[in-house]
Formats: C-alpha cells, structure tokens, sequence
C-alpha cells in the first residue's frame, strides 16, 4: 500500500523533509502541486524524518502539499527499442519519442560477484594509435580520461564511439552544455552509430540530482545488455560533475565536509559506479571510460586523486592529444602478446625514443649545439606527434604497427636501435617512404618526410 502524507515539515534549497515511516533510502515519491506532479527520492533518513531531494527543484512546492511514496527506489526501462533514443537523467525522453516502459529494472545495484567474472584478455580496437598501439583498451576495464576544460575530450569519446569494435555504446553525459549535447547526438548520427546507442544526456540546466542518477542509469540498461550476450562499452562524461552533484547535495543536507567540501563517502560512490566494469563468464561484457575534469590540471584534486585508486590505469589528455608519459592501461599486457609479434617491442622503443627526442627539444631551447643524432631525434619526434599522436589519425592497429617501422627506417638506420635482429629482419622496410601521414586525406599534411628530405639535402650542401 502507498503512503500518502500530506504535511511538509521544511522546504530548504531543493530537499523537502516530511515526518513519516515505513520508508526505505533512495525510495521514490510523488508530490502533488498546483503546477501538477514532481519526482524526489529519499536521500536521508532519521528516525521518522525523511529528507527528499526533489528532481524538478522545490519551486512552486507548498507546505500542504501531499507526498506520496511510491514504494521501489528509480527504475529504468530495459528494451531494444531504446537503441537511437536520447533519454534525460530520470529515464523520460528527451528526443520527444514515446516513453518505454518495459522490463523495468532497479539501478544502483551492487556489483558482480567476483566468481561470475573472467579475466579480462580481449582488446577493444579503436583505430587511435595512441590507444590501440600503446594503451589497448582491454574488455571490461574502467578507465578515466584526465583532462582539463578547453581540451577535446568530448570529441575524443565520440571517435571512440564511432570506431570502438563493440556491440552497442551507452553514453551518459553530466552537466553538458547545450551545444555538447547536440555535438554528441548530430555526430553519431553522421557516422551511423546512433542506431547501436543508447544516451542519457542531463545538461547544466537540468535540475542537479538527475546528475547523479545518469550513471547509475546508463550502468544498470549496460549490465541488462551485457547479460544478453552483448559487448557494451559506457562512456561518461564527466565524472568531475558527478562529484560537484554530490558536493552540492552534502552542503544542503549540512554534512560534514571533507577534502575541499567533498563528502567523505567520495570514494565509495566513485567506485559503487567504476566497479560495475565486468566480463561474465557466461554472456557479454561492460568496459568504462570516463572523462575526469582535473580543476587547474590538478591530479591531487579528490576526484582524479580518488579514482586513481579505482580505475585500472588512466589517459591523460594535454595539448590535443595523449600524452604517452602519464597514460597507462595496466590491463595491456593481456592482450599485447595475442596481436602481432612485434607489438610490444614497437611500443616499447617508439616510447623510449620519443623520450629522448623530448629532452632534446630542452636542450635545443636552451641553444644547446644539436649533434647529428639530435637531428635524428628531431626529425623522428616531429613524425611521430604528427603520424601517430595526432588524434585525427585513424588506421588499424596493424597499420600503426608497419607505420612505427616506416619512422624509425626513415630516421635512423637499424643498428641504432634497439631492436632484436629477428624483428628487424621481418619488419623493417626494404625503403624509405615520402608520405605516411596517415589522416584522411589531409592535403596541408601530406609529403612531411619529403620536406624533411629536401631540408636534409640542403644542410649538406
């Protein structure tokens, strides 16, 4: 039976109290006003005093209103008719589509028993270099994207959703602008994979608890899908307004701070939410990437700080592209050795000589005199940002591979590095290349190495 109280004790902020029992946390109820009905679900209990965070916001809420708890916490439809669709932070249609009410199922469940979960060892192929060739996204993992504002993290995870090889992508977007919102959405729609999508999208403007609910919604329709057999990957975005929700709400119910007015369960509700990355046993999978805003590009800030812990490495996403110093899959050993032989050499000495190539940018800009093999690193660093870190390069992993080998051949010969006779003798190329740009038919970057060629040409004369 549904109890219905019809005398509110305080209204203060968007939390409304009610003296009333029987009543369980995070159970929904339905309050009645002259303007008509607005969801809120119970966030506090004490005693027979109930505090409810109202979805809509408290304004045009009277004392005499009446309260009516509908007795199950927020449920969300589960149906495949929810591919294409774009849906807000409470579950109802944005898109102006028909609501679905199917399969309802309860979010913010617990996690999957250990025991059910396989270890993770299938890689994700996204055609980003950058990821595939250095940090493979591997199959159930949660990663974060570190980044801070103006960086073009949005676009990244679009990309992401464009060419990851997975069954269907769950996008859950916190605290977007307008115009992000609609980025998304005319984005996946221009490259055909709007149909395999499902969104969730609350933007600034929509009332600050629906921000809370878009992961918990976006995980549990994930995990029904997973336990059909479908290989589902979540892309959240950003996790850093999640934790400004949760902050806002805690100064409202006056608890006691933490780290710069946090709330001290900071880490748990992270983890409640990252945690849901699995691989059954039986069906199919979840993989997490989520966009982590670091304020002042501050990685000690208590929400990267707090998820470092959690997740299972980590992007880092400076200057428009990824960093390869920072960024870290610590699942890509799984997968590195089942690829191509060469594979986790090619890492390995493209890195290292990135590594030096970047100190001798500091040498060169304190006016150091560059030896030939400084040449030599500055002619392979300016290749390798442009044909391989560039986020617009889109090729295959095995593309990214024989395209690491055309550098070095093109920068060094083979006794100056570092690569074991065997390789070289498969994989190094018979000549030099003139153009391995490797973007989509990018006219102002094409013949790079040719330029380089004819500069080298000149200072030898």
């Amino acid at each position: 039976m549904k109890k219905i109280y019809n005398k509110i004790l305080s209204i203060v902020g968007n939390v409304i109290t009610v003296k009333a029992s029987g009543v369980s946390y995070e159970e929904l109820a339905e309050i009645t006003t002259a303007r008509g009905k607005s969801l809120a679900q119970v966030i506090k209990l004490e005693g027979d005093i109930v505090s409810l965070q109202v979805f809509a916001g408290s304004r045009g809420i009277s004392t005499d209103d009446e309260v009516r708890f509908l007795g199950h916490p927020m449920r969300v439809a589960f149906s495949d008719k929810m591919l294409g669709r774009i849906f807000d932070g409470s579950g109802a249609p944005r898109d102006k589509g028909p609501a679905i009410t199917d399969n309802l199922v309860t979010i913010g469940g617990s996690a999957v028993n250990p025991v059910k979960r396989i270890i993770p060892e299938r890689m994700i192929r996204t055609n980003i270099p950058m990821i595939d060739l250095f940090n493979s996204l591997v199959v159930s993992q949660k990663l974060p994207i570190f980044s801070v504002s103006g960086e073009p993290y949005n676009e990244l995870l679009a990309r992401i959703a464009l060419q990851a090889e997975v069954d269907m992508i769950i996008l859950g977007g916190i605290g977007l602008k307008y115009d992000e919102y609609l980025y998304f959405k005319e984005e996946l729609e221009r490259g055909g994979a709007l149909s395999r999508s499902i969104f969730f999208m609350h933007t600034a403007s929509d009332p600050v608890v629906e921000g809370l609910m878009v992961p918990d919604l976006s995980l549990a329709v994930a995990e029904q899908f997973a336990l059909q057999g479908k290989d589902v990957l979540v892309l959240l975005t950003d996790m850093t307004n999640f934790a400004y929700a949760m902050k806002e709400i805690a100064i409202t119910m006056e608890q006691v701070p933490s780290n710069r007015g946090y709330p001290g369960d900071l880490y748990s509700q992270l983890a409640a939410r990252y945690e849901k990355a699995v691989d059954f046993d039986s069906a199919g999978s979840i993989t997490i990437l989520a966009v982590t805003n670091m304020p002042g590009d501050d990685v000690t800030h208590p929400v990267p700080d707090n998820t470092g812990y959690i997740t299972e490495g980590q992007f880092y996403l400076r200057n428009g592209r990824i960093e390869p110093f920072g960024s870290l899959s610590r699942l890509k050993q799984q997968v590195n050795d089942k690829t191509r032989k060469d594979h986790r050499a090619i890492m390995d000495g493209l890195i290292q000589l990135y590594s030096q190539y970047r100190e001798t940018e500091e040498k060169r800009a304190m006016g150091f005199r560059m030896s030939p093999w400084d040449d030599k690193l500055l002619k392979f660093g300016g290749l390798f940002e442009s044909t391989m870190m560039d986020l617009s390069v889109n090729i295959a992993l095995e593309e990214a591979l024989d395209r690491g080998w055309q550098i070095l051949a093109d920068c060094f010969s083979p006794e100056e590095t570092s690569f074991r006779s065997d390789l070289v003798k498969e994989f190094w190329p018979k000549t030099k290349t003139a153009d391995i740009s490797g973007k989509d038919d990018s006219p102002t970057k094409e013949n790079n190495l040719k330029k380089d060629k004819i500069t080298d040409k000149k200072k030898s004369n």
